[in-house]
């Protein structure tokens, strides 16, 4: 078993007295307060996440859109710089190896990031895409003349790729919550930024300088709120937290855990990897597969999702849904959904009595018979029934 892993910011959160979890081979802060009040305040001014163990890959070369295009699942070719992008990286057989999110910094450049726990299959898979792409191309190109010898290196000159796990170089800090762009504006020693604050887009980035040194700024985030989620440097990471931290003070900015991250991801209906996501499970089954584009020639996963469009076990696997329900006692992770007679209709994978909207609330994998909103179903918490009905997600959606 290996040690236990340690973000840049360790000393903070102690100092802080936060209370510690493991996550995905990482020691993090699951709460400092109260996950109430955490979870509150990034609903009502803003919270500070440290998500620094989250992985990082740098795709480079000049085929880095072209490769992109073939190991993920959407069409990552057709992204502008400065834009960010939702999307899978699928096993062949179909199934969900990890959901990520690619930013375009450049012609030829991308930051690719993973989830923590999925670092060493990314990378794994990355690169054997690397070694499966020149193959690929190859069996693209127009029939070889007699005698003409022709390689990847050939067909696209020095048009290659690089995939780079740069994880370790960097630290990841979010600021999420109605007050976030106000508390960015304000932080001390952030400066030279390519897009003023009040046009930077949601699912885009922009740059800037924090003491000298290149900053990503990316409007994205895992709360439902307005928020940026910042890439910088793993010996900058402490001094930005600081300064964060002191211009959120007059904001409501208070720092935010794990418990608190994970009870606002699931009022806005975002699926968690080894929750809702996983490699038994194909994007269609999550509601992902608006992610997938499947008028692509080639990318991995596509042949096994086009034989499973077509094959009547898979029009009956388990959806994924939303669930609510009365009282306040709170269906968790692996309890039952069944009917009013007790046969298992499915089972839920994310739950918690919502902060935000004083019920419970659930995401369930059940039978597509049973997956019409609207439909009333029972989740059984410990042996006593829950009435509960099916609804769309999100649960919660921010108003501006």
């Amino acid at each position: 078993m290996s040690d236990p892993r340690y973000t840049p910011l360790r000393e903070r959160h102690e100092a802080l007295g936060a209370s510690f979890t493991d996550f995905g081979g990482w020691q993090m802060p699951v709460r400092y307060t109260s996950d109430l009040a955490e979870h509150h305040a990034v609903r009502q001014s803003a919270g500070i996440f440290d998500i620094s163990h989250m992985a990082e890959f740098l795709v480079t070369g000049e085929a880095a859109a072209e490769f992109l295009d073939y190991a993920l699942a959407g069409r990552i070719s057709a992204m502008p710089v400065g834009k960010a992008k939702y999307s899978l990286l699928l096993a062949e057989g179909g199934g969900i190896i990890d959901d990520v999110i690619a930013y375009r910094l450049a012609e030829d450049r991308y930051l690719v990031i993973a989830n923590a726990g999925n670092r060493g299959f990314v990378d794994s898979a990355f690169a054997k895409r690397v070694r499966d792409f020149p193959s690929l191309v190859e069996r693209d190109l127009p029939a070889r003349a007699p005698g003409e010898e022709r390689s990847f290196a050939g067909f696209l000159g020095d048009r290659g790729v690089d995939v780079e796990d740069v994880s370790d170089d960097y630290a990841l800090i979010a600021v999420q919550g109605p007050n976030a762009e106000a508390i960015l504006a304000a932080t001390a020693d952030i400066t030279d930024v390519s897009i003023p604050w009040s046009e930077q887009k949601y699912y885009a980035w922009a740059s800037a300088d924090y003491r000298g040194k290149p900053l990503l700024l990316a409007r994205t985030g895992y709360t439902g709120e307005d928020g940026f989620e910042l890439l910088v440097a793993a010996d900058d990471a402490a001094a930005l937290w600081d300064a964060l931290l002191a211009a959120g003070t007059p904001h409501g900015l208070v720092p935010a855990g794990l418990a608190a991250r994970d009870t606002l991801r699931l009022e806005a209906g975002m699926p968690l990897y080894g929750h809702e996501l996983s490699r038994d499970t194909q994007p269609s089954q999550a509601g992902l597969g608006r992610v997938v584009v499947t008028a692509k020639e080639h990318f991995v996963g596509k042949e096994a999702l086009s034989v499973a469009a077509e094959s009547t076990e898979a029009a009956q696997a388990p959806v994924l849904v939303g669930l609510v329900a009365e009282g306040k006692r709170a269906g968790r992770a692996g309890y039952a959904v069944v009917d009013e007679d007790g046969s298992v209709l499915g089972e839920i994978t994310s739950g918690a009595l919502s902060p935000t909207l004083g019920h419970p609330i659930a995401m369930a994998y059940v039978r597509p018979s049973s997956a019409e909103e609207g439909t009333a179903v029972f989740l059984d918490v410990r042996g006593t029934r829950i009435p509960a009905t099916v609804t769309a997600l999100p649960f919660y959606r921010r108003t501006k």
